[in-house]
């Protein structure tokens, strides 16, 4: 039950899950997850994505340009994820489908 619990406080709130599925197709800047995630205000993806970081699920790069470049990808830790959000994606789509008919 322990390991349950660790992998729910890693991926627990509303925003960790869709942040980490929009990284699954490769790197991300901050607007382009904003952009993909729709809804979060800057503050809690920016609070989100420190979180995810200290999980090591995923990694922060600066480039050194101006204004300074800062893309967010997955970790080998996080892509260990790929399959379940993969899943959770597909589940998702039929239930929709089954309670709202869409």
């Amino acid at each position: 039950m322990l390991s349950i619990k660790d992998a729910l406080e890693a991926i627990e709130g509303k925003w960790k899950l869709l942040i980490l599925f929009s990284l699954t197709s490769g790197p991300r800047r901050f607007k382009q997850i904003s952009r993909d995630v729709g809804g979060i205000t800057d503050k809690t993806l920016s609070k989100e994505l420190k979180l995810l970081e200290i999980n090591k699920l995923i990694s922060r790069d600066v480039y050194d340009t101006f204004p300074p470049t800062v893309e967010y990808a997955l970790t080998s830790h996080g892509r260990s994820l790929e399959r379940v959000l993969e899943e959770l994606h597909y589940w998702g789509l039929l239930h929709r489908k089954n309670i709202i008919g869409k």
